[in-house]
């Protein structure tokens, strides 16, 4: 029997959307549109947590992890970026081994499982500088795994060799890397590209490099950018690129959908997505991804109490505990930098959830 009946769905408009939800039917662009275009959350919201229910049951993710942010120098200026420098300005860095073992060493636990790493596109060190970063942390911390360097940052990297990316790949896999995150995707057209990111690596550029990392046995993770100057429609693109990747590979872990932050912690509401927006959004990466196991609601983005509501629209993980997030803060974040463990399991529990700590792969360490 349908979990949906007519008196509750305030937009007839859904109804051929639900039949195909209930189906398991892949949904088009213009079901992505017709859901976006409809203002009836609830329901919205309903089917999305049907198909994560089908997937996850009530387990909602996290992990303990560490955010490193090794360099903020970098040759490109995204029109959405708070946190680049370049060489030689105020607050611009660069750690060398020293400093990045220092670094880690103040947050580090012994129940840590990953470092994410994620940096400017440095011109001034050599591709041998983000080696030896995975290298250091790789023998310093045998048992993390290293999430490091987006695809863009791949695509970066090759062009500062003259290596393919399949051979960055390879000597970064030697030094110890275990999976890229999924950064430097913003929004997968070239007309957003080439306003709000013109230096960084193409559509094309950033999906061959998560091709590529899946051949070579990396599972990886995706994101999206929401919020400022792309077509709803180009979000629907954007999933269906990466859907159409994962009927081919299968590499995918998660999709992360990321609400873009304004360039100042004091820019007014009008300048942050909305609520409304930021739920959509979620519900509508659950139903359109249907080859994608997780969906993560980002907390540094829209906050503790909108992850907790994302747990009914969609989301089956909640990232972790970063220690220290710089990114989104340098842009304007206004929420928290990091989180407990005890933290999160509050935040899951709060929801009616239950809390499964994870590894990088999604391998359950312990039911809470």
């Amino acid at each position: 029997m349908s979990v949906f009946t007519k008196p509750f769905v305030q937009d007839e408009a859904l109804l051929p959307i639900i039949e195909k939800v209930e189906a398991g039917e892949r949904l088009t662009l213009e079901d992505g549109l017709a859901l976006y275009n409809s203002n009836d959350l609830m329901t919205i919201g309903q089917m999305a947590n049907q198909v994560n229910l089908r997937k996850n049951g009530n387990n909602v993710y996290f992990i303990e992890n560490m955010y490193i942010n090794p360099t903020n120098v970098c040759e490109a200026h995204c029109k959405f970026c708070g946190f680049r420098r370049d060489p030689g300005e105020e607050g611009a860095y660069t750690m060398n081994e020293e400093e990045l073992l220092a670094y880690v060493a103040k947050g580090y636990t012994p129940s840590m499982r990953e470092f994410h790493i994620v940096g400017g596109h440095n011109h001034t060190v050599s591709f041998d500088y983000y080696l030896d970063t995975v290298r250091t942390l790789k023998k310093h911390y045998p048992d993390v795994t290293i999430k490091a360097y987006t695809g863009a940052e791949i695509v970066f990297f090759a062009q500062m060799t003259g290596m393919t990316e399949e051979e960055v790949l390879k000597e970064l896999i030697k030094a110890g890397l275990g999976t890229l995150p999924g950064g430097g995707a913003e929004i997968l057209t070239e007309d957003y590209r080439l306003k709000m990111s013109p230096e960084k690596a193409s559509t094309d550029e950033w999906l061959n490099v998560h091709r590529i990392a899946h051949k070579l046995g990396l599972k990886t993770h995706a994101t999206m950018l929401y919020g400022s100057i792309e077509k709803l429609e180009e979000r629907l693109i954007h999933m269906i690129r990466l859907r159409e990747l994962q009927d081919e590979t299968n590499g995918f872990m998660v999709f992360i959908p990321l609400a873009v932050q304004p360039k100042k912690a004091t820019a007014s509401i009008k300048r942050r997505t909305s609520a409304f927006d930021d739920m959509k959004t979620m519900a509508i990466s659950r139903l359109m991804l249907d080859n994608f196991p997780h969906i993560k609601a980002y907390f540094i983005n829209i906050g503790t109490q909108l992850t907790q509501m994302a747990l009914s629209f969609g989301s089956s993980d909640v990232h972790g505990t970063l220690v220290e997030e710089r990114i989104s803060h340098a842009a304007g974040a206004l929420t928290q930098s990091a989180l407990t463990r005890d933290e999160l399991i509050w935040l899951v529990k709060g929801a009616g959830k239950q809390p499964i700590e994870r590894d990088t792969f999604y391998n359950i360490i312990k039911e809470y």
